[in-house]
C-alpha cells in the first residue's frame, strides 16, 4: 500500500501499475489511515475516495451497472441510512450515536454495504452508490 503526499493521476496510476493495493493520503485522518491498514491485512484493496472517483474513467468505466443495481436493490433501510451517513464523512462511532445503535453494528452494515456494493473501501462504496443513485 502506498500512503503519500502526491494525490495526482500520474502518480496513482504508476504505484497501482508497480503492484501497489491500496493507495491512501498522508493527510487522510489517523483513524483512517488505522481502518485503511486493517481493510488490506483483510485482504481489501482501500483507495481514497477522492482518488477512487478518477479511476473509472481511467480505465474505462466501473462493473456493470446491471450486476451492481441487482445488488443494491437488496440494501436494507438501516444500510441505506448507514450508507448516507458514510457518504456524508461520517465515522463508525458517530453513525452509531446518531443510529442509537452500537459501533459493532454499525460496522457490519459497512460491511454488508462493501460487499453488496462490490467495494472494498469507503471511496468505493461511496462511488457505486452515487453512481446507482443510492445517494
Amino acid at each position: 500500500m502506498v500512503i503519500t503526499v502526491f494525490g495526482d493521476e500520474a502518480h496513482v496510476m504508476r504505484s497501482l501499475e508497480a503492484g501497489a493495493t491500496g493507495y491512501l493520503l498522508k493527510d487522510s485522518l489517523p483513524e483512517d489511515i488505522i481502518s485503511t491498514i486493517q481493510l488490506l491485512r483483510n485482504g481489501g484493496s482501500p483507495i481514497n475516495p477522492i482518488i477512487a472517483r478518477r479511476l473509472p474513467r481511467r480505465f474505462g468505466g466501473a462493473a456493470p451497472a446491471a450486476t451492481l443495481e441487482a445488488q443494491a436493490v437488496s440494501l436494507s433501510e438501516r444500510e441505506r441510512e448507514v450508507l448516507q451517513l458514510v457518504a456524508k464523512g461520517f465515522r463508525v462511532p458517530e453513525i452509531a450515536k446518531l443510529l442509537k445503535i452500537s459501533h459493532h453494528t454499525v460496522a457490519s452494515h459497512i460491511k454488508i454495504i462493501y460487499s453488496k456494493l462490490a467495494g472494498s473501501s469507503r471511496g468505493e462504496a461511496v462511488y457505486e452508490a452515487s453512481r446507482l443513485r443510492l445517494i
